[in-house]
């Protein structure tokens, strides 16, 4: 991914050597020669139940047809269908992993914090010891149309949650109340607030565009920054501010479901990728947002590097130069000169061809 030409000699699944460009003697993969490599992206933000409405869609779809070798589904499930969605992944090709909704309820209903009683904790709990290698944290969605008249109290018993199991929190931000002012101070260390970029009032940025104190004081903590674009939470605007004041860049994630995928504004990682690269990230800036920054976080170093021994897990790319028309969750639209599209992965002994709208 620094631009190096090599040859990368995969045996039974493995990488068995990585070596000059020419140099790497066994059956060549088709149409890859001069595609750019990196290990597998990852996408910290789906959602990938599909008999969710409107927040679902199939596995494989939003994974390795995208380029993405590994998703986290962003809290879809709450206890009552956690096992359902672990059953979808074990038929899918693409590695999953997931937050678990502290509603037991999950995304049948966009209203699932509304109500403190759909809120079991010993569900929670129930559900973390038997999924304990797929729950990677506990996610809760902040904001008015979520959390109704209940306000921070769902945040506070997830804080609670996450003392009793060990695991960190995503939080998602958006409209208040509660305002943001009073959602940040209660996260902390390895925390993810999910969405920071949107455009919405109750955002991290103040009218001038400098993070707001709460934000800088999160950051300090090691509370951790995920874009999750989605449809309604994603700014070019906001993305320029927290550039310009060097906020982030943590992870870069999707939020993408089938409406999103289709319909835009998100349509693909290569979309979203792409975004970041016109607002002046470099492309090693961007593709460490989707690989060893996302890795890490999870704990998994092996998912975010290409090391002989470990097994094949790599996203092949272009970049080209091409005039592109792009557009955030606001509508606003930008003209980018350079594209990213995801040509194909490597992953379970395999290599697939992606099928995705750039």
């Amino acid at each position: 991914m620094n631009g190096e030409k090599i040859d990368i000699v995969i045996e039974d699944g493995k990488i068995a050597e990585i070596t000059a460009a020419g140099k790497g003697s066994g059956q060549p993969l088709n149409d890859v020669s001069g595609t750019y490599v990196s290990s597998g992206w990852i996408d910290m933000h789906v959602h990938a139940f599909p008999e969710l409405d409107p927040y679902g869609d199939e596995i494989d779809e939003i994974g390795v047809k995208q380029g993405v070798t590994t998703i986290v589904d962003a809290g879809s499930c709450g206890a009552d269908r956690i096992a359902d969605l672990i059953a979808d992944s074990k038929r899918a090709k693409t590695r999953m992993y997931a937050f678990l909704n502290i509603s037991r309820i999950g995304l049948s209903r966009i209203d699932e914090l509304s109500r403190l009683e759909w809120i079991d904790k010993e569900q929670v709990k129930l559900a973390i010891v038997a999924y304990e290698d797929f729950i990677v944290g506990l996610k809760a969605r902040i904001s008015r149309s979520v959390v109704g008249d209940s306000g921070l109290e769902p945040l506070r018993l997830a804080r609670e949650l996450s003392g009793d199991t060990g695991l960190p929190l995503m939080v998602h931000i958006g409209s208040g109340p509660p305002d943001i002012q009073e959602v940040i101070p209660l996260l902390q260390r390895k925390d993810i607030i999910t969405h920071y970029l949107n455009g919405k009032t109750n955002n991290l940025f103040d009218a001038g565009g400098h993070p707001l104190q709460v934000l800088t004081d999160a950051l300090a903590r090691g509370v951790h920054l995920d874009v999750g674009h989605g449809t309604a939470s994603f700014s070019f605007r906001v993305a320029e501010a927290a550039k310009r004041y060097g906020v982030g860049l943590h992870t870069i994630s999707t939020d993408i479901y089938r409406g999103n995928r289709l319909n835009g504004p998100v349509y693909s990682m290569a979309n979203v990728l792409t975004k970041f690269l016109s607002l002046g990230y470099s492309l090693g800036e961007t593709i460490d947002a989707v690989t060893s920054h996302a890795a890490d976080w999870l704990g998994k170093p092996e998912l975010g590097r290409i090391q002989v021994g470990d097994a094949a897990n790599l996203t092949l790319f272009t970049l080209d130069d091409e005039r592109v028309e792009l557009v955030d969750s606001e509508g606003e639209r930008r003209m980018a000169n350079r594209l990213i599209k995801a040509k194909g992965v490597v992953t379970g002994g395999e290599y697939i061809k992606c099928e995705v709208r750039a």
